[in-house]
C-alpha cells in the first residue's frame, strides 16, 4: 500500500513539476510581453467571433504562426511575441491543412469573399477541401432593410430566396478581418529576412531579398511566372477564367482598363487596391487588397501582363519601370 502511495504521489509530483515548467511559467512570462506597435485589443464582436472560431475547430486546420521560412512569406512577416498580447490563449495551431490566417485581414479584406467562402468554399476556390458552413446562414425570401445578401455564384445559390449571414457568421468574419499584422521597423524586417535566409537550403539561398526587382527575361515578360502569381494572388476572386463572380468580383475578361493601351490605372489598382469600384455599370462593394507591399515591380508587371494577354484580352504590355514610376507617385 505504501508503495502504491509512493508511486502515485511521485507520479503526481513529476506531472505537477512538468506542468509548472512547461505551461505555467511560460504563460506567466508571455503575459508580461508588451503589445507590439499597432497591435490592438479585439472588439466585443471580434471576441465573440474568436469564440466561434474556437468552437468550430478552425485551428485544427489553420495556423496563426508565420514561420521564418521562405514558404511562409506568402502569409506575412514572421510572427513576433507582441503580436499575441490580446490573443491569449494563443490559437497558433499545428496543422497546415489550410492556409495560415495570421494576416488574413490584410491578404483578403473582402467580407463578401469571406462570406461566400464560409458558405461554400468551392464557390471561390474550386479545389478547396474545407467543409461548408452554410448552417451559419439563413435563406429567406428577401433581405430586410439594411441587410446585404451574399452574392453567391450560380450553382451555389439556393433555388429560391437569398442568403444572409447569421450573427454567428458576422462575428466570425469580424474576427478574421481583425487578423492583421502591423508593419515592423526596417531593422526587424531585415532580421526576419536574414532568419529566412539562414534557414533556407544552400540551393535556394540568394544574396538579394526575394522582393528585389530582378530583370525580366529576354523577349518579354515571364508568362509562367505571371500565371503563377495570378493564381496565388488574384484567382480566388477573379477566378482562373478571369470572369470573376457576378455581383461579387468584376470580370477581367474584356475589361476596358485591362485592354486600355494606357496601363496607368491598371498598375494603380494592382499596387493600391480598390473598393466600391464601378465596373461595367455594376458597383462592387468588395475590397481588393493592395499588393504594393507584397509584390515587387517585376512581379506586378508579370501579373498585369498576364491579365492583358489572357482570356482574349489585348492590352499593351507593361514593364517593371512603369510600375516603379507609378509606385513612386504614391510616396
Amino acid at each position: 500500500m505504501n508503495k502504491l502511495v509512493l508511486i502515485a504521489g511521485g507520479s503526481t509530483l513529476v506531472y505537477a513539476c512538468l506542468a509548472w515548467m512547461m505551461a505555467v511559467l511560460p504563460g506567466v512570462e508571455l503575459s508580461k510581453v508588451p503589445a507590439g506597435p499597432g497591435v490592438q485589443p479585439l472588439t466585443a464582436l471580434q471576441s465573440e467571433g474568436r469564440e466561434v472560431y474556437v468552437a468550430n475547430g478552425c485551428s485544427y486546420c489553420h495556423t496563426q504562426q508565420v514561420r521564418p521560412l521562405n514558404e511562409d512569406k506568402v502569409f506575412g512577416r514572421p510572427s513576433a511575441e507582441g503580436d499575441f498580447t490580446y490573443q491569449t490563449p494563443e490559437l497558433l495551431g499545428s496543422e497546415r491543412t489550410g492556409p495560415d490566417l495570421t494576416n488574413i485581414g490584410m491578404r483578403q479584406p473582402s467580407s463578401v469573399w469571406q462570406y461566400i467562402h464560409l458558405y461554400n468554399p468551392r464557390a471561390v476556390v474550386s479545389e478547396s477541401i474545407m467543409p461548408s458552413f452554410n448552417w451559419m446562414f439563413d435563406v429567406i425570401h428577401q433581405a430586410p432593410a439594411g441587410v446585404t445578401s451574399v452574392p453567391l455564384p450560380k450553382g451555389y445559390a439556393p433555388a429560391h430566396g437569398v442568403v444572409v449571414p447569421s450573427h454567428e457568421a458576422q462575428a466570425l468574419i469580424a474576427y478574421l478581418a481583425s487578423l492583421k499584422q502591423p508593419p515592423v521597423s526596417e531593422a526587424e524586417a531585415a532580421s526576419g529576412d536574414q532568419a529566412m535566409a539562414d534557414m533556407a537550403s544552400p540551393t535556394t539561398r540568394t544574396s538579394a531579398p526575394a522582393s528585389a526587382n530582378l530583370a525580366p527575361p529576354v523577349g518579354g515578360y515571364d508568362a509562367a511566372k505571371g500565371a503563377a502569381l495570378f493564381t496565388a494572388n488574384c484567382s480566388a476572386c477573379h477566378q482562373a477564367s478571369g470572369e470573376g463572380l457576378p455581383g461579387a468580383f468584376p470580370s477581367l475578361k474584356g475589361d476596358a482598363v485591362v485592354n486600355n493601351d494606357d496601363a496607368t490605372k491598371h498598375i494603380h489598382v494592382v499596387l493600391n487596391g480598390l473598393h466600391d469600384a464601378k465596373v461595367g455599370g455594376v458597383v462592387y462593394g468588395s475590397a481588393m487588397p493592395p499588393f504594393a507591399g507584397s509584390l515587387s515591380d517585376v512581379e506586378v508587371a508579370d501579373i498585369i501582363d498576364y491579365e492583358r494577354s489572357s482570356w482574349g484580352n489585348h492590352g499593351k504590355p507593361v514593364i517593371a519601370a512603369q510600375v516603379t514610376a507609378e509606385r513612386g507617385k504614391a510616396k
